[in-house]
């Protein structure tokens, strides 16, 4: 016998995007526009244009727009009495799905708006223009909660060295792991590519993408023309495409909710589980460069929850930065490599807004889910330098036990095994992982080593010679000499 639903079960109801492509800056809307345009979708995918003016909250990731209290600007532009919450860079989007989750489900919010958007295309052809893009003001505004990371992002050392760009930390990343993996160069720079011309292909049939043009493996990995090599073995083309104009929205509310207002039933979407660890730590310091604890938790936790395994799962979106988030992920997850890991085509090509890929994607994922009823969909959130890890599965069935926002990283910090950096080392070590920083002023090799006492060091060099080997044979595992100023291959 089934029993009845709480009333007060989530559930997401609409879900809308809103593109521009726009060359003329003085016409193109600005970002806080595109989020009313994306809320005013969601409401009409829910055949409720009113909800807006319902909510009781407003949840926005900080992204690049100046809005010191976007939340408030939609409340007031909808005429809703919400109250306004804003993530700051460095808080999972996932964070938000799982903070709703948990206050409708105690019955303390019933409507509720996850929206987010960018306009760095819009402020790109300013710039080209010889302007700069002009946005809504707030004089003295400040949200009614703020949401701000503990913890730190970089290690100084990091910084020192080059490092501070997330391409270059995805690469030492990318380059640990084809180590571990016993992959050749070759391989690895063959798979990278072809991964990434996967995702071209699915952004060339998804209409809302920003890059709708299918590459082959040979496009994404050729360093001809614009597409330059930044950090080895990322070309331009592995990168995310953050020049965008886009903004995404979604309305949750109760159960009983969505009944009383008449929303059709197929239309109800329900979170099955949403995890995520929290827990911080710099690259250089994690001692398995090519691992991550916390997808490997968060995700057998919310599995767990839901009473699923990932064989239910029909339907992926990775998220996908960059290549070793992707590679990660499959592996720690437990996905077949074979299967489809995006249904947007990824950030690379569908478009990387900062701190909103996941509200994109979820709203794809929620057209996925409603054509395909029943079907378990999975959707991945990384905030950071894979610092934090956020997994999230959906359903238009519910489950058997109720939807729980769960944090597991108290248990990644103790799976996670960390080292203790020490700046201008002097002696031999060993090539935890490297890469060559393609830099304006010629390529620059960059290695995190072992010490013979268990800590950890960066070095890095301007010689020519050393970064052609680093980009041309595997050095991960071999011995360098080191001192503040020297780098040599033992």
């Amino acid at each position: 016998m089934t029993m009845p639903l709480d009333p007060n079960t989530p559930v997401l109801i609409g879900a809308g995007i809103a593109n521009q492509r726009i060359d003329d800056p003085t016409v193109a809307r600005e970002p806080i526009e595109l989020m009313f345009e994306a809320l005013e979708r969601a409401a009409q995918d829910a055949g409720r244009p009113d909800l807006p003016g319902r909510a009781d909250v407003v949840r926005i990731p900080r992204g690049f727009p100046p809005y010191p209290d976007p939340g408030r600007l939609i409340a007031d532009h909808f005429g809703a009495t919400a109250r306004s919450e804003v993530a700051e860079i460095g808080i999972l989007q996932t964070t938000l799905f799982g903070r709703t989750v948990r206050a409708i489900a105690a019955g303390e919010e019933d409507v509720v708006l996850v929206c987010g958007g960018e306009g760095k295309y819009r402020a790109l052809r300013a710039q080209i223009a010889g302007g700069e893009a002009t946005y809504t003001e707030q004089p003295n505004a400040t949200p009614d909660e703020t949401l701000r990371p503990e913890g730190e992002i970089m290690n100084e050392s990091e910084l020192v060295h080059g490092l501070a760009m997330p391409v270059s930390q995805y690469a030492l990343m990318d380059n640990a792991l084809r180590h571990a993996e016993g992959r050749s160069i070759a391989q690895h720079v063959a798979e990278i590519a072809e991964l990434w011309a996967g995702m071209s292909r699915v952004a060339a049939e998804n209409p809302d993408a920003w890059i709708r043009e299918a590459l082959t493996a040979d496009e994404i990995a050729s360093t001809d023309g614009k597409n330059r090599m930044l950090a080895f073995p990322y070309t331009r083309r592995h990168n995310s495409q953050w020049n965008v104009d886009q903004a995404a929205g979604l309305i949750f509310c109760r159960l009983e909710t969505a009944r009383s207002l008449g929303i059709a039933e197929e239309r109800l979407l329900f979170p099955r589980a949403v995890t995520e660890s929290n827990h911080m730590v710099p690259l250089c310091e994690r001692a398995e460069m090519h691992r991550s604890h916390g997808f490997r938790l968060a995700g057998e936790r919310a599995f767990e929850r839901a009473g699923l395994c990932i064989d239910d799962v029909a339907h992926r979106e990775l998220y996908s930065c960059f290549p070793a988030a992707v590679r990660m992920q499959i592996r720690e997850l437990g996905v077949d490599p074979s299967t489809p890991i995006t249904i947007t085509g990824g950030m690379g090509f569908a478009g990387g807004p900062l701190n909103n890929f996941v509200l994109q994607a979820m709203v794809a994922m929620a057209r996925v889910l409603r054509a395909a009823p029943g079907d378990v969909g999975l959707v991945t959130a990384v905030s950071g330098l894979m610092t934090k890890q956020g997994v999230s599965l959906w359903s238009t069935e519910p489950g058997s036990e109720p939807c729980v926002f769960d944090d597991v990283s108290v248990s990644v910090a103790s799976a996670l095994q960390r080292r203790s950096i020490v700046a201008d080392y002097r002696g031999r070590v060993q090539i935890a992982s490297a890469t060559v920083l393609h830099e304006p002023t010629g390529p620059r090799a960059a290695f995190v080593c072992d010490t013979p006492d268990g800590r950890r060091t960066i070095a890095s060099t301007l010689d020519a010679e050393i970064a052609s080997r680093t980009a041309s044979e595997e050095v991960c595992g071999q011995l360098l000499e080191v001192a503040p100023g020297h780098v040599a291959f033992v």
